[in-house]
C-alpha cells in the first residue's frame, strides 16, 4: 500500500478506521475487506472481535493502574498514571465507535469521532512528556508538574478535536476531502511523540542506570507498535481475505497496541524502585532503643519485628552469650558497657545462657 501525505484514500481502503466513514464523499471511505458483523437483539455489531480486545484492554489497564498507584514513592507515579487513564477512556469510546453502537449515519458520530482523535493526540503527548520525568528536570508529583501535564494534554486534546471536527463537518478550509490537518494530528504526530519518547528513554537507561534489561522492554514495545501499524495499514485486506472475513487487521492492530501499552508499564515498573523509608505497607522493621541514663547496669533493649515486641533488661547481664545486644564490632555483636559475664551468662557465647529461665 502506498500512503500519500495528507491522504486517507489508500489507508481507508485497507483498514476500517473510525474516521473513514466521515471522509471522502457522502458515503465515506470503505475498506475493500472488513470483518463479519453479528446481530444481537436486533442490533448489528460491527467488529465484534475487536470490541473484545477493547474490553480486555480496559481490564488490563485497571490492573496496571492499580499496581502503579500501589508504588507510593516511585518516580513519576502520578504522571504515568494519567497516560493509562487517557488510554482507558479512549478504549471505552472505541467500543461504541468501532462496533457502530453509535451509528455512523448519526449526527453525533462526528463529534464522538473528534473526541476520539483528540484523545489519541493527548495520549501520545502525555507519553512523550513522561519520557522526560525520569531526567528530574522538574520535581515529579508536585502540583506544578501535574498541572503542566494536565493543561498541556488538554490543549493537545482541544487541538486534535477542533481539527478533526472541522474536517468532518467542513469548517473553513478543512473538509472531508482536505484531510491534511487530520492526517498530521492522527498519524504523523503520534510517530513523532513515540520517537522522542524512545530516544529519551534509551539515553536515560544508558546514562543513569546500571541495569540494561529495561532496553528489552523498550525494544519489545517498539516492535509491538510497528507490528500494529503493519497489520493495520499494510496487510489488513490480506488477513481479512485469508480468514474469510472473520477477522481483519484492526483486530491484530488493536491487540498489538495493547501489548505496546503493557510494555510501557513494564518498562516504567522496571526502572522505578520504591524508597522503603517512606513506603507504606506491612514491611518488617527492627530497631533498638538504648537508655544511657540508667547507667552501665541498666540498659533497655527493645527489638520489634512485625507485630511482636520483646523487652530485655540489661540487669540480667548477659544478652546473647553473656554480651549485650549492642552495635557491631568487626562484624560481631559488640558488648554493652558493663555487659561482661552477667547472671546466668556464659563467656563462651552459648545460647541460651545456662541457668536462665526467663523469656526473651
Amino acid at each position: 500500500m502506498l500512503v500519500q501525505f495528507g491522504k486517507y484514500d489508500a489507508i481507508c481502503s485497507e483498514v476500517a478506521l473510525i474516521v473513514c466513514p466521515l471522509l471522502g464523499t457522502d458515503l465515506g471511505l470503505e475498506p475493500v475487506c472488513y470483518s463479519r458483523n453479528v446481530e444481537i437483539n436486533g442490533t448489528v455489531i460491527f467488529q465484534p472481535a475487536t470490541c473484545i480486545i477493547h474490553i480486555a484492554a480496559l481490564f488490563m489497564c485497571g490492573i496496571m493502574v492499580y499496581h502503579i498507584r500501589s508504588k507510593y514513592t516511585a518516580v513519576g507515579r502520578k504522571e504515568i498514571v494519567q497516560f493509562f487513564y487517557l488510554y482507558a477512556f479512549s478504549e471505552t469510546l472505541a467500543i461504541f465507535l468501532d462496533s457502530a453502537i453509535i451509528p455512523t449515519y448519526s449526527k453525533v458520530y462526528a463529534y464522538f469521532a473528534a473526541v476520539y482523535v483528540g484523545l489519541g493526540t493527548a495520549i501520545f503527548w502525555t507519553l512523550m512528556v513522561n519520557g522526560f520525568v525520569g531526567f528530574q528536570l522538574w520535581e515529579d508529583g508536585t502540583p506544578k508538574s501535574l498541572w503542566f501535564l494536565r493543561i498541556s494534554s488538554l490543549g493537545l486534546f482541544a487541538l486534535g478535536f477542533v481539527i478533526s471536527l472541522a474536517t468532518f463537518i467542513s469548517i473553513g478550509s478543512l473538509n472531508p476531502t482536505n484531510t491534511v490537518g487530520l492526517w498530521i494530528v492522527q498519524l504523523l504526530f503520534p510517530i513523532i511523540c513515540i520517537a522522542i519518547y524512545v530516544i529519551s528513554q534509551v539515553i536515560l537507561v544508558l546514562r543513569t542506570l546500571d541495569d540494561r534489561w529495561p532496553l528489552g522492554d523498550i525494544l519489545f514495545g517498539v516492535l509491538a507498535f510497528v507490528a500494529a501499524c503493519v497489520l493495520m495499514f499494510g496487510v489488513s485486506a490480506q488477513i481479512c481475505s485469508g480468514v474469510k472475513h472473520y477477522l481483519d487487521g484492526t483486530f491484530f492492530g488493536v491487540l498489538c497496541l495493547l501489548l505496546a501499552v503493557m510494555m510501557v508499564y513494564k518498562y516504567w515498573d522496571s526502572i522505578t524502585r520504591e524508597d522503603l523509608e517512606f513506603s507504606v505497607g506491612s514491611k518488617q522493621a527492627a530497631w533498638e532503643v538504648k537508655d544511657s541514663s540508667m547507667g552501665n547496669s541498666d540498659t533497655d533493649v527493645i527489638t520489634a519485628t512485625g507485630s511482636s515486641v520483646t523487652h530485655e533488661s540489661g540487669q540480667q547481664g548477659g544478652g546473647y552469650g553473656g554480651k549485650g545486644f549492642g552495635g557491631r564490632d568487626n562484624g560481631r555483636l559488640a558488648p554493652y558497657p558493663g555487659g561482661g559475664n552477667g547472671k546466668g551468662g556464659q563467656a563462651s557465647g552459648g545460647y541460651p545462657p545456662s541457668g536462665y529461665s526467663g523469656n526473651f
